[in-house]
């Protein structure tokens, strides 16, 4: 099952006809994630990677159906708007890649999301994968392989040196989480390992010793 994000969640990239949202629209879809659209206003009626974009979060669930993540690659001045545009429009999952964001709208997004009951990721951060399933991300995918090890990380390089690592001995993770490098992430340690907590696919491996946290392997940096 992993946590936040799981192989059927539809996901929509607010900004996506920027040329390094265009970019990661593309690994999303080779990834396999469901990338059901984007949105930039004004450009609606257009497509990138042969995904509809949208003007709104609104249009894009009246046309698309249910969203249950956005990832914003907005600039960081649009960056606010999107996420509450996102959490307004009821997406419980908002993964926000942009930084140097203002500290206030950093905190303003938090407020949105915990009163919402969403989450959100970020910001500056590198995302969200649970490998063999589905990204939010601008992690590269490969250095991921899919298993039980559940990880957090307000680093983006350390989450990708130890999911390799892990991966290269042969043990997957369930769900990595970035949560961001900023002064106050949208969604902090404590609330990501209430929910591998609850997760059964997060559990200690049979190679994994001396674990504790009933029984689960969920690895913080």
């Amino acid at each position: 099952m992993a946590i936040l994000l799981h192989k059927e969640s539809r996901l929509i990239i607010q900004g996506i006809t920027g040329k390094q949202a265009r970019l990661h629209a593309r690994y999303h879809l080779e990834y396999g994630t469901k990338l059901i659209g984007g949105v930039t206003p004004g450009k609606s009626g257009h497509s990138v990677e042969g995904v509809p974009v949208f003007d709104t979060v609104r249009e894009a669930r009246q046309k698309s159906g249910d969203i249950d993540a956005a990832l914003i690659l907005t600039p960081p001045g649009a960056a606010l708007d999107s996420a509450l545009e996102a959490i307004d429009n009821g997406i419980k999952l908002v993964v926000v890649i942009t930084e140097h964001i203002p500290v206030h709208d950093g905190m303003k997004m938090r407020e949105a999301a915990e009163t919402a009951g969403a989450h959100v990721i970020g910001p500056n951060t590198i995302g969200i994968i649970s490998p063999g399933k589905s990204k939010a991300g601008v992690m590269p995918g490969f250095l991921y392989r899919e298993g039980n090890v559940g990880i957090v990380s307000r680093s983006g390089t350390l989450t990708h040196e130890t999911a390799s690592n892990l991966s290269y001995r042969g043990i997957g993770q369930s769900t990595c989480v970035g949560i961001g490098g900023d002064i106050v992430p949208g969604s902090p340690f404590e609330s990501i390992l209430k929910l591998f907590r609850d997760d059964p696919e997060t559990a200690a491996g049979d190679n994994i010793s001396n674990q504790s946290f009933s029984n689960k392997l969920v690895l913080c940096g």
